[in-house]
Parts: structure tokens; C-alpha cells; sequence
């Protein structure tokens, strides 16, 4: 597991796009959820449902976005260490990009994602059922947010 300590000195200055925070939004008895990423340098974002807070499901499922993105894009994942987030070998081995890990319970550390998951509550407040949430609704929003 890499350590944020380890990323390169570009992210933290925002000087070449394509390093990313990925994070997940928990939905409505942590029976839903909604996962986030979002480019440190453009603030682009995506948001991903997915089926299960399973790790490999997550993984799997932020891949399949992460590999339609230009070489470019691609650079580094910075992930807090949530349960959800463990598989991050087989996202790297799927995409070819490098994961890190904030500190154990510092996810200001993610601070783009984490601000941009306060935007996304405004649209999908606690309690929100994702799995009721269309790919429509879920694509409006990201839309918005870009």
C-alpha cells in the first residue's frame, strides 16, 4: 500500500491534471452507495453507482470508467482506507494507475473529493436510496457538477 506521503509533488500544486480521489457516498441503512472521483487539477468528476460496497465490486467498477480516460488522465488514484477500498492491486493491475492511501481516518487528506462529495449530498442527501436513483439522475448530476 502506498502511502500518500509518496505521491508525486505535482498533485499537491495542481500543475498536471490526471491524478485522481476516489471515495464512496453511503446511501440510505448502508445498503446503497455511490462512488466518486474526482480530478485534482480540472475537478472533473464522475460518479459511478455501483451494485455493492464490496471491495472488488468497487474496484472493478471504478476501473471500467478510469480505462475510457486518455493515457494522459491516468496518472495516480488517491483513496482513503475505507473497507471499500482494498483492491486497489486489482485496479492498478485493470488500469495501469497507481494507488495511494491517506492516513488512517484523515480524509481531508482527499480534500477535492471530500468538498466535492458535499456538493453531491446536495442533490443526493443523506438517506438517499441509490439503488433507486436512475443512471439518468445519477449522469444528470455529474453533468452539473462538470
Amino acid at each position: 500500500m502506498l502511502s500518500i506521503e509518496e505521491r508525486l509533488k505535482e498533485v499537491e500544486d495542481r500543475i498536471i491534471p490526471g491524478h485522481w480521489e476516489g471515495d464512496i457516498i453511503i446511501g440510505k441503512n448502508n445498503r446503497s452507495a455511490l462512488g466518486t472521483l474526482v480530478e485534482c487539477t480540472t475537478r472533473t468528476t464522475i460518479l459511478i453507482p455501483v451494485k455493492s460496497r464490496e471491495a472488488e465490486v468497487v474496484a472493478k467498477a471504478f476501473a471500467k470508467k478510469v480505462r475510457k480516460l486518455p493515457k494522459q488522465m491516468k496518472i495516480s488514484m488517491t483513496y482513503d482506507q475505507g473497507r471499500e477500498m482494498p483492491k486497489n492491486k486489482l485496479f492498478t493491475n485493470i488500469t495501469g494507475v497507481k494507488v495511494y492511501f491517506t492516513y488512517p481516518r484523515s480524509p481531508w487528506e482527499r480534500g477535492t473529493n471530500e468538498n466535492t462529495n458535499v456538493l453531491i449530498r446536495q442533490f443526493f442527501p443523506k438517506g438517499t436510496d441509490f439503488n433507486k436513483a436512475s443512471r439518468y439522475e445519477i449522469k444528470k448530476v455529474q453533468d452539473l457538477l462538470n
